[in-house]
């Protein structure tokens, strides 16, 4: 077992190693420079859109609208990324790294939407009359039959990839939290997890987004909130981080406290990483949802999708890093949601911890109900519709596997098959770039002549 530890960590040291990091965001860069930026230009275009996409348009194909589509591509990013993963990227990288997740975002916005524009455009009707679509519907019916094994490849990649960094994971995360915070038992913990899981997704993908269009905004506001308290109390300190963010973006971090100083590289790659495995641009997994959503234009889908970018990392992470740099935790030699815990207990001494835990439980939680929809479609993809009772019992019953399990060699593994699904979808923005740019450009020319 440990050989095989060592195999699957010498892999994923390469396929998340620099060159994976250039890919993704070089492919946002190219896609930026052909777009002429319009997916940061449009970003008022973008909420306005979200905004109307909480009713459909008449008679447009899909199974919910644009916006409870976008609340279930955000149940699925954000996540412990948004506080475990900030944390672990600032720890680690210095507060520069704030910046490089800020750079991540806005030049994965593009990315986000070709993938979701590509994903509606090429989405099919399955044989139950729903809309799906993703990398591997866009990969086939865009790319053509010779490039079909690339799009198998994606479902492959991204139907075992849930089970573990989207389904196992989390719930190990809520039933470590709520042990450590409340001293619950992982099994009760699993169980009660198991029940509520299982109830949303015998509803499909139209309960899981009426679940998600509730529950994500109360989590993001709420979560949003309790930093900006945060940020209240310590408003003194904010200038001082703004300046020790973008002073570190470019230069090594002298050590302070507990924290052994941080190269210039260490910023970009942790910052890069993490506002990655936050947002998820570049992998496709948004588009997956998105294809879901009442729509009549892949363009209006892109900009809705692309906002799940910017509310995940330019706002969600933002709040986040800033609680870290102003309550001065970040330097303490912790990590991951331990240091994010000490950053709101120290704002709130006595019941910080608690908060913290209570958020890390609903962020992760709808990041398996997110995740659920995704592996569904991707086996779905592979074996037809018939999978889908199986595969949600199965989903469910991982729930408390993964509650009651040591995880870190899935966790490996899973994360080492997310960068695998990054390659397909990266291929096919790049070679279907000329479609995503003349649809945009038809769509805004139109927009022009009325």
């Amino acid at each position: 077992m440990e050989a095989l530890t060592q195999f699957i960590t010498a892999i994923n040291d390469i396929v998340w190693g620099p060159p994976m990091l250039i890919a993704i965001l070089g492919t946002g860069v190219f896609l930026q420079l052909r777009l002429k930026f319009m997916p940061i230009t449009k970003i008022l275009a973008g909420f306005v859109m979200v905004w109307r996409g909480r009713k459909a348009a008449p008679d447009a194909p899909g199974e919910i609208t644009p916006y409870a589509a976008l609340m279930t591509a955000l149940a699925a990013t954000v996540g412990t990324g948004n506080i475990a993963g900030v944390a672990t990227a600032i720890a680690i990288g210095g507060p520069g790294a704030m910046f490089w997740m800020w750079m991540t975002a806005l030049v994965g916005m593009a990315t986000k939407y070709a993938e979701v524009l590509v994903a509606v455009h090429y989405r099919e009707t399955d044989d139950k009359g729903e809309q799906v679509g993703g990398p591997m519907y866009a990969i086939k019916n865009g790319l053509g039959r010779n490039w079909r094994w690339l799009g198998a490849a994606f479902a492959i990649f991204g139907g075992l990839a849930g089970f573990g960094i989207g389904n196992m994971v989390q719930s190990n995360s809520i039933a470590g939290a709520l042990e450590a915070s409340f001293g619950v038992n992982p099994w009760v913990s699993g169980v009660v997890m198991a029940v509520f899981t299982g109830f949303v997704l015998l509803g499909g993908v139209k309960r899981i987004g009426a679940v998600a269009e509730k529950l994500v905004p109360f989590m993001c506001i709420g979560y949003v909130v309790a930093c900006l308290i945060v940020l209240g109390i310590y408003a003194d300190q904010i200038p001082g981080a703004f300046a020790l963010i973008f002073s570190s973006a470019f230069s090594p971090v002298a050590a302070t406290g507990g924290f052994a100083g941080a190269a210039l590289m260490m910023a970009i790659r942790y910052g890069v990483a993490r506002g990655i495995f936050s947002n998820e641009a570049g992998l496709g997994t948004a588009g997956i949802a998105q294809a879901a959503g009442q729509t009549k234009n892949p363009v209006e889908s892109g900009l809705v999708g692309m906002m799940g970018t910017f509310i995940d990392t330019i706002v969600v992470c933002t709040m986040t890093g800033l609680v870290l740099l102003v309550t001065g935790v970040w330097s303490s030699g912790l990590k991951g949601a331990a240091l994010s815990a000490a950053g709101f207990s120290e704002a709130f001494p006595g019941f910080g911890g608690q908060f913290l835990a209570i958020a890390l439980v609903v962020f992760a939680f709808t990041t398996i109900l997110g995740w659920s929809y995704y592996g569904e479609k991707c086996w779905e993809y592979l074996f037809g519709t018939a999978v889908e009772v199986p595969y949600r019992v199965l989903w469910t019953l991982f729930v408390l596997v993964g509650a009651v399990t040591h995880l870190d060699f899935v966790w490996l593994v899973s994360d080492t098959l997310n960068a695998f699904m990054a390659l397909p979808n990266l291929v096919s923005l790049l070679l279907l770039s000329p479609v995503i740019v003349k649809l945009t450009q038809d769509y805004w020319a139109g927009k022009q002549a009325r």
